[in-house]
């Protein structure tokens, strides 16, 4: 059952790299956006995140396109996104991959 749940895991992860910030050409895992990424026995998402900026133009959006996206992998039930600035984003919180594809390192 553990394999089955970390291959959901890692679908999941899969469908937010399809999502990117509007501003920067990174997709909003490798942007360090996803705090938290839990899923329960019966396949319902929880997705606790942030946004570079509060004032983000897609704010509003943003929770119904990782909802969308999270929701097309085959077996999760219901997906819950939740919006949180605390602790504020920064950019230390790019993974290394976004890293190289903004000619940071």
């Amino acid at each position: 059952m553990e394999t089955e749940e970390k291959d959901l895991e890692t679908k999941v992860i899969t469908a937010l790299k399809q999502i990117y910030d509007p501003e920067i050409p990174v997709n909003i895992y490798d942007l360090g956006l996803i705090y938290e990424l839990k899923i329960d026995e019966n396949t319902n998402v929880h997705i606790r995140m942030t946004l570079t900026a509060p004032n983000c133009p897609i704010a509003e959006d943003m929770p119904e396109m990782v909802k969308f996206e999270v929701q097309k992998v085959q077996g999760i039930k219901n997906v819950e996104v939740e919006i949180v600035f605390d602790p504020p984003w920064s950019k230390e919180m790019l993974s290394e991959s976004a890293l190289l594809e903004l000619g940071l390192i």
